[in-house]
């Protein structure tokens, strides 16, 4: 197993909680890790229907059957499992006996918060980062991008639109109709694409709703689904009122560049580097690699950007103490140009004490020095063991 930066932190929480919840979008590698971390603890998978009749006809005895505790997955299957599962967890002295997984936020944290509130460490797995995977990541851009970061598309030859297909039917059959009733899986995969034309950008939700054909409200519901189910994340503004002149709309992002490539029909690297959504894309690559580094520490998110309403923009602000964030500029060239730095320029003349020493990363492979600005190549940058708050 290739080891993962979360590890330290689960292993931290294991100490101190009765249980363990390890959520993550499907194949980002829960299942792995937990029984890597924990093989004295059998592995129970509420998708196998046996297991999860057994549990919901007769929860205590199905949980009798675990006295040394055990890895449950997918307890988001089995709802009223929590509420039993409260009683063996209060039990004196019960530190790390349950390791619950889910892919699905909404189920799982829903019976975290109704029965087993303190009881239970969070954390969450995404696909890998750039640095986990080291020497196994491309040099170029493109073709990490591409590929993108799913554990299976490392450890097995797999081609990866094949695999990526396959993941967004069983995706739509599976997670999204357990999530909620959503009848027409058709508009519903349309309304998926459209979300990765609009990667990197900011969200606006009517027309994104027009451009599907669906209502407004139909929009919001639907883009709850996939928070709840990782595949996007919304990246908020910096609240701060420079002259309330600030951008108060999220961005939208995918956790993973390979899944929005495959929705976008882009087939090559190669089609990736002459796509129009190249820049939006590497922008996405550089800002989920951030926020998936933060859930490795176990850190709350915290990460933001910054836009006025006249468009001076500040791609990403990574928090640097208290108070204070460093703005990162993310550019896809390979050369370095007089006109990225406006951005930073304007956020350092605007948050004065705020700003940190800024950052410039761009898809070239020389680091470098322009007016004051550290400009680091984008694999040296998430490569780095450095996090957000570091």
């Amino acid at each position: 197993m290739i080891p993962r930066l979360i590890e330290g932190t689960i292993r931290k929480l294991a100490k101190g909680y009765p249980a363990i919840a390890i959520t993550g979008p499907r194949q980002s590698g829960k299942t792995t890790l937990a029984v890597t971390l924990f093989p004295d603890k059998p592995y129970l998978s509420l998708e196998n229907p046996d297991l999860r009749t057994q549990a919901k006809s007769d929860p205590r005895g199905f949980l009798a059957s675990c006295r040394g505790g055990a890895i449950l997955d997918e307890i988001q299957r089995c709802p009223d499992l929590f509420s039993y599962l409260q009683e063996v967890l209060d039990l004196p002295g019960t530190r790390g006996k349950f390791i619950l997984t889910g892919s699905q936020q909404f189920g799982l944290r829903a019976g975290i918060a109704q029965s087993l509130a303190g009881r239970v460490g969070m954390v969450e797995l995404p696909p890998f980062t750039v640095a986990e995977l080291a020497d196994r990541v491309a040099h170029s851009p493109w073709e990490a991008i591409w590929k993108g970061f799913y554990p299976p598309l490392f450890d097995r030859p797999l081609d990866p639109p094949q695999w990526y297909s396959g993941y967004i039917q069983t995706y739509l059959e599976r997670d999204v109709r357990q999530i909620t009733q959503v009848h027409d899986l058709d508009t519903f995969q349309r309304f998926i694409r459209l979300c990765a034309g609009r990667s990197g950008q900011l969200l606006n939700h009517a027309a994104l709703a027009a451009d599907t054909g669906i209502s407004q409200p139909t929009a919001k519901a639907w883009l709850s689904i996939l928070q709840a189910s990782y595949v996007v994340f919304l990246l908020p503004p910096l609240h701060r009122n420079f002259n309330k002149r600030i951008v108060k709309s999220h961005k939208l992002y995918f956790y993973d560049t390979g899944l929005a490539c495959q929705l976008l029909g882009i087939r090559t690297a190669v089609e990736l580097e002459a796509s129009p959504f190249r820049g939006a894309l590497f922008e996405n690559l550089i800002v989920a690699d951030q926020l998936k580094r933060q859930f490795g520490r176990g850190l709350p998110a915290n990460l933001y950007f910054w836009r006025d309403n006249v468009g001076h923009e500040v791609d990403l602000l990574l928090p640097a103490g208290p108070d204070r964030w460093t703005p990162v500029e993310i550019k896809s060239g390979q050369t370095v140009a007089e006109d990225w730095f406006g951005g930073l320029r304007k956020w350092h003349e605007l948050a004065g004490a705020l700003a940190a020493a800024p950052l410039l990363v761009y898809g070239g492979d020389r680091p470098a020095r322009w007016h004051g600005v550290t400009v680091r190549p984008w694999r040296d940058f998430l490569s780095s063991d450095k996090t957000a708050n570091e």
